[in-house]
């Protein structure tokens, strides 16, 4: 889907800059100079995805083809700046989940509670149908994740108690649109009204996934298992939420 459309962007730039060339010709110095050319106009976050869609196929090469070495490997990463991670205070999630259950639309509750408890992406929960539930074990199977990768989801008692609600309704997603079934709901005016109703400000959907890794830091858990969680392929991504964990630690060891 979206994701790979995104790799096709890149990899079609990098087809128009050097794609003329046979591979074993293309050098690290090149490579640095149509990056060097993308960093004058893009984000260094933006560029770095750019470089990482490149060595990909070179280390595709190199394990499929016995192809000598990848040369985007020599050529360091620009710095990224960490991101402000903005995730709810224990008192702001009580409101919230007032506000939710509020809600005209009777499923904001559940797709928030499982936003929170899961640390899925929007995209990943909007596309759940209910054959991706597992009711018996309390796992949701999600199959497209940003990466690509599948990602089985383990489910709150909470969480299925919400989905018992809805299981026997007529359409296949969890989360249809009331317009077209088929499609998921487009819920942006109910979220922002539970947001006003709950006084929460400078807050987006998405900083619910920092969230969820916030509550899993204080409950102690490591950053390996905060990647785990939350799907991430590399530990870069899961590093913003270091010092949630080391807060943790200085508070268990003044204890």
């Amino acid at each position: 889907g979206k994701y790979f459309n995104k790799q096709k962007v890149k990899l079609d730039y990098w087809l128009s800059s050097i794609g003329d060339k046979l591979i074993v010709e293309i050098t690290s110095a090149e490579i640095k100079t149509v990056l060097d050319d993308l960093a004058s106009h893009l984000s260094n976050a933006t560029v770095n995805r750019y470089k990482a869609a490149l060595s990909v196929v070179f280390s595709y090469a190199v394990r499929e083809y016995n192809f000598s070495n990848n040369p985007v490997k020599n050529i360091r990463s620009l710095t990224e700046p960490s991101g402000i991670v903005r995730f709810l205070s224990d008192n702001e999630r009580t409101r919230l989940f007032v506000a939710c259950r509020d809600s005209q639309w009777s499923k904001l509750y559940l797709l928030v509670l499982m936003a929170i408890t899961t640390g899925a992406r929007k995209g990943e929960l909007l596309n759940l149908k209910f054959s991706d539930i597992d009711f018996v074990r309390k796992t949701a199977y999600v199959l497209t994740s940003k990466n690509g990768q599948p990602r089985v989801l383990p489910l709150t008692d909470e969480v299925i108690n919400e989905l018992n609600k809805f299981k026997h309704q007529e359409p296949r997603l969890i989360f249809n649109s009331e317009l077209k079934t088929n499609k998921p709901m487009c819920f942006n005016k109910q979220w922002k009204k539970a947001l006003s109703g709950a006084e929460i400000n400078n807050f987006r959907f998405h900083d619910l996934r920092h969230s969820c890794a916030s509550l899993l830091a204080q409950s102690g858990a490591s950053l390996l298992e905060i990647a785990e969680v939350l799907g991430h392929k590399q530990i870069q991504v899961t590093k913003r939420y270091s010092h949630l964990c080391i807060d943790h630690k200085s508070k268990l060891i003044n204890k």
